[in-house]
């Protein structure tokens, strides 16, 4: 009976596993949810200013500008976007690889110094493991995602880039498709890629107040921050889509457990059962 016991205790613990791991998959739904929209939300103002600046390119002298220009190729930061928590299946451990293979493949090249912006927790433990620069660290700022804290980390980047001190700048996140599929990728944050005007942005123009090359300056610095925003968006609906597929998975798991125990206990009581049958009987014969 000791051992029936031992599996009903198990049973118990996995039961409890389970109900965790069924709310943490509905909590991750209802934040993803949140997640998603806030998405949605920042696409029209990410495109319409896309069309801002090409309009502005043609009239104002857009190759002069410092966040456009080509500099060199050797000191070179990526802004790593990872979660600050774990659960998520392999969300974390893609994106770290990801940016870790970008950087080796990258070195094969040629002699090229690389810093991190590490923006999660996960991602900050992992490359200071491994003895990389981490210029700054975001730790618990995807809880809320604000653009102010995008903004920080985009003017930061942007200055250093300007000074010289930066030739590159990349851009290192898990996109969002849906709740199951969520594709790391790497992109060109800075210099930003050449603006090229429209057919017919030249048929008319326009009074500005300030100056075109104000405006340019002003809207590009806006563009980079919301990449940056855009980035952090992407990351933490994905990593809510992969925490919910991940804790379906272990409610799955621990369902199918439960059952496989269920059915081992049902054999060994039906075997102790039959043991004291035996025994009964064996009992009555031997007194008989």
């Amino acid at each position: 009976m000791s051992k029936t016991r031992d599996i009903k205790r198990r049973i118990r613990s996995v039961s409890n596993t389970m109900q965790l791991t069924k709310a943490m998959k509905m909590v991750s739904a209802a934040k993803m949810r949140r997640a998603t929209d806030n998405i949605v939300a920042a696409r029209p103002f990410a495109h319409n200013m896309r069309a801002v600046l090409r309009s502005l390119a043609a009239r104002a002298n857009a190759e002069v500008h410092p966040l456009l220009q080509i500099t060199g190729n050797e000191n070179v930061e990526l802004l790593v976007v990872t979660g600050d928590k774990g659960l998520c299946g392999s969300f974390n451990t893609n994106i770290n690889k990801t940016a870790h293979n970008f950087i080796k493949a990258e070195q094969r090249k040629g002699e090229r110094v690389f810093d991190l912006h590490a923006v999660g927790k996960r991602g900050v433990d992992y490359f200071r493991r491994r003895n990389f620069t981490i210029h700054r660290a975001w730790i618990d700022v995807l809880r809320q995602v604000e653009y102010a804290t995008a903004k920080e980390i985009a003017r930061d980047m942007m200055d250093r880039y300007v000074t010289g001190e930066l030739d590159a700048i990349y851009l290192v996140y898990n996109e969002f498709k849906s709740a199951i599929s969520q594709h790391p990728v790497v992109e060109r944050l800075l210099p930003i890629e050449p603006i090229v005007p429209a057919e017919d942005e030249t048929a008319e123009d326009y009074i500005y107040e300030p100056g075109p090359e104000v405006l340019l300056d002003t809207l590009l610095r806006r563009h980079v921050e919301v990449q940056v925003y855009t980035a952090l968006l992407e990351s933490v609906a994905a990593e809510h889509g992969a925490r919910m597929t991940a804790m379906d998975s272990a409610s799955r798991n621990a369902g199918d457990l439960i059952d496989r125990l269920t059915l081992h206990m049902n054999r060994v009581r039906q075997a102790a059962i039959t043991t004291e049958i035996i025994e009964v009987v064996s009992g009555a014969q031997a007194l008989g």
